[in-house]
């Protein structure tokens, strides 16, 4: 063979191989919808082909294949309810990183568009942050108002940001920041007191609440569970906002490099406008500040730095003058007056910090070292005096009775808990493991010196003819230092039409020596023959374990002095949770709905039973219960009117207690309301789309209460008048183009919106009860007199967006 020859067949032979040769792909990234949160279980495949991937919960995916030099190839992103996405790669780049949004189907109509859901395939439902600015709230906390709006969520002091979740205390309900648990003051009385939650809307870009069966990663409480995530900003964003009733400002920035972001945000609110709608008479200073800020530092691309850090100060001061209030039923009304000397006066500070951070040596495994301080410090000081007349409304006379009472406290707290935690995650294919490990100090020191006197037509009440009696004495000092350990361990996978989430909880305390295993199974079934259904149930053992206020057990002497002990003894309060529910997506009128509906049992046993006053809980301090709480929520969500959102909700409840050894049997828990109806509701005015309406509706069953220091039996239980509440606000969106006449002001140049808002608190001006006040008539019968909460209230509201 010649030379020639012999060249041109090799020749020939590599460029057959070359042809054919096959290049190792790697395709890798993230999807997000069109809010820029990450999309779980979208479906990534190869068209023509079997080889594809699902994203994990945070958005990721990674697809590796093989592929010929010359061939090229097309990816496919599908996912339920959105528009596919799709491009085409060859082997030019062996390595492609590829960032997807994908965007909710939507069909004309209009000017109105038609949009589809997200599966929810867990109990933890993702909240709507559009509704934020738009529901009318009172107390200030824009995530907990809107909470309040859903199923199996009760909210019953407009004063307050607290809520009852499915009869549970408000102590049983989990708020997670960026993945750190926060905690609330602990000597909070009342809804006057209350300053803002720890929670900044203006901060927040994730939102996730659950109402019951809640993965095992979420801490020990029995109720439910708030996640929040805050946000980074994509460049500079700022918005500034002022009502009646406080105001704000938020400013965020991303460094030129991409590497430093930052996000501050300040808050001030002052109660006195609302506070003055009261029934009582006197003056009210309620002043409330907030700082915040989130950094985060991405030293590489495999590390990051973040901090969260929170200062806040809340102060009290209230100089009662006189109240003047009816009540009884329309047959026998009764008037109840009283002139009251003295003050209050209250001081809540609360210091936070933490810091993560995150190490990713992969794309499929995430490690993060979590470290948090969190410092409360809280002074509640009062002595007030009142001398009232009780008698008949018709006759506005004292015909049943004159007293006077004295209430004194001189009370301080200083609470310090910290915590240091690792997290992990990692995940292949289609299965997405977590864990994580905590080690958390608490150190407590209280201080408590309160009394009350009650005279009765110049008797002390209790009447004693050898000597006088306090009707309550307290002294106490306490104590705590104890150390808790947590740990995790759950991974989340799907199977054809099946998604699983399971795992393992476990808590240890040194203080009552308690190990708690806790172990937490969820299903959801998404049919082929009928693609509209969501099918979920879950289950697991909850325990809310012990704090400082559950262990102290009180012990009252022959002469109504109390004593404080904290009980070793004490044990978590256990409760099985069984949650089955389903999603069923329909059409009406070409607009979609949602509905939801979900029943559940919740047996509990070594129950720590309580009473609530206001929205202070006064706990037993002893396992001396086992209670159940069963229940229905139904949810229907929508678009009522074309291109808004609107839902309703309805909730039955059945949740009782049986104390051990008091042969009484079941009754009524403190949280119990049998009944709970709400609904937001969202319009237009017609022809001026960006006129809108919003209004909320809660109507709820009136809670359960006895007399003080009355046996709690069904016989002795009276229920409250049930709580109706009616707030709407209206609004109107400004930006550049709306009106010449702005435009020629120059307020576009720098701003990118303006909204003006009108609310209206409270609109029928109904008188809701917050708790009751027990006085004594000349025979010794004991009356309830209603504290009431406030009447209606006008607010105006103006923000700005830059």
């Amino acid at each position: 063979m010649k030379i020639s020859q012999l060249f041109i067949l090799v020749f020939c032979l590599f460029f057959s191989v070359s042809l054919f040769a096959e290049t190792e792909m790697r395709v890798y990234g993230y999807v997000f919808d069109a809010d820029r949160e990450p999309m779980a279980f979208v479906n990534v495949q190869i068209e023509g082909t079997a080889l594809g991937t699902t994203t994990r919960n945070d958005g990721y995916y990674e697809l590796t294949f093989s592929l010929t030099d010359t061939a090229t190839v097309t990816v496919i992103y599908s996912f339920l309810g959105y528009e596919s996405f799709s491009y085409k790669i060859s082997s030019k780049h062996s390595r492609i990183q590829k960032m997807v949004i994908l965007k909710e189907l939507a069909i004309a109509l209009g000017e109105a568009e038609i949009k589809t859901f997200r599966d929810q395939t867990t109990t933890v439902d993702v909240l709507d942050l559009s509704k934020l600015k738009s529901i009318p709230n009172v107390s200030g906390g824009g995530i907990e108002s809107l909470i309040s709006t859903y199923a199996g969520v009760s909210a019953g002091n407009e004063l307050s940001s607290q809520y009852s979740v499915r009869g549970g205390s408000y102590d049983e309900n989990s708020v997670y920041v960026n993945d750190i648990e926060v905690y609330r003051p602990l000597l909070i009385r009342s809804g006057q007191q209350e300053g803002l939650s720890f929670i900044n809307p203006e901060l927040v870009a994730a939102v996730s609440f659950s109402a019951g069966g809640f993965d095992p990663k979420y801490g020990d409480k029995m109720a439910s569970v708030l996640d929040i995530q805050y946000k980074k900003p994509k460049g500079f964003e700022a918005s500034v906002s002022a009502s009646l009733l406080g105001a704000s400002a938020y400013v965020g920035q991303l460094s030129n490099n991409k590497k430093f972001s930052q996000i501050h945000g300040i808050r001030y609110k002052s109660s006195n406008y609302m506070l003055g709608a009261l029934e009582v008479d006197g003056a009210f200073n309620q002043q409330f500040i907030d700082y915040q800020t989130y950094m985060t530092y991405n030293f590489t691309k495999k590390w990051e730095l973040s901090v969260l850090g929170n200062f806040s100060q809340n102060s009290y001061s209230f100089v009662p003058d006189s109240l003047i209030t009816t009540f009884g039923t329309l047959e026998n009304p009764k008037t109840f007056r009283v002139h009251f000397d003295g003050r209050e006066k209250d001081l809540f500070q609360t210091l936070f910090g933490a810091a993560t951070l995150k190490y990713s040596p992969t794309n499929n495994l995430t490690l993060s070292l979590l470290g948090s301080t969190f410092n409360t410090s809280e002074t509640v000081n009062y002595d007030i005096e009142g001398q009232y007349w009780l008698g008949e409304a018709s006759s506005g006379d004292a015909s049943l009775g004159i007293g006077a009472y004295h209430d004194f406290a001189r009370n301080t707290l200083n609470a310090t808990v910290v915590s240091l935690a690792h997290r992990g995650e990692y995940q292949k294919k289609k299965n997405k493991l977590e864990w994580g490990v905590s080690l958390q100090q608490e150190l407590i020191s209280d201080r408590i010196d309160e009394f009350q006197i009650r005279d009765s037509a110049g008797y002390s009440l209790p009447f004693n003819v050898n000597a006088l009696s306090l009707y309550y004495n307290l002294h106490a000092k306490s104590n705590l230092s104890s150390y808790r350990t947590q740990a995790f361990i759950q991974d989340a996978f799907k199977i054809a039409k099946f998604s699983f989430v399971g795992g393992l909880r476990a808590n240890y305390w040194s203080f009552n020596d308690e190990l708690l295993l806790s172990p937490r199974l969820a299903i959801a079934y998404m049919p082929s023959w009928k693609k509209d259904f969501i099918f979920r149930f879950s289950t697991g053992v909850y325990y809310q374990s012990s704090f400082y206020k559950e262990i102290k057990d009180t012990i009252v002497d022959n002469q109504r002095n109390v004593l404080i002990q904290l009980n070793k003894d004490i044990q978590a309060q256990r409760s099985l949770h069984f949650v089955l529910g389903s999603d069923y997506r329909f059409k009406w009128g070409n607009r979609p709905f949602k509905f939801t509906s979900e029943v559940y049992y919740k047996p509990s046993d070594r129950v720590i039973t309580y009473k609530v006053d206001n929205v202070k809980i006064i706990y037993a301090g002893n396992n001396d219960a086992k209670a159940y709480t069963a229940g229905l929520d139904l949810k229907l969500f929508g678009e009522f009117v074309p291109g808004t959102d609107s839902w309703i909700n309805l909730s039955l409840m059945n949740a009782k207690e049986d104390r051990v050894g008091d042969e009484y049997g079941y009754v009524s828990r403190p949280n119990e309301q049998r009944v709970v109806f709400s609904t937001f509701f969202q319009d237009y005015f017609p022809g001026f789309p960006k006129y809108r309406v919003h209004l909320k509706f809660i109507w709820a069953d009136g809670l359960p209460y006895w007399a003080p220091n009355a046996v709690h039996t069904t016989e002795n239980t009276l229920r409250a008048r049930s709580y109706r509440r009616v707030d709407i606000g209206f609004s109107r969106a400004l930006a550049k183009g709306d009106f010449n006449w702005l435009d020629k002001t120059g307020a576009f140049s720098v701003a990118k919106t303006i909204q003006l808002g009108l609310e209206i608190f409270n609109l029928l001006d109904i008188q809701n009860v917050e708790s009751y006040y027990w006085v004594s008539d000349i025979e010794n019968k004991q009356h309830p007199v209603p504290n009431t909460l406030t009447g209606r209230r006008f607010n105006f509201r103006l923000s700005v967006d830059f």
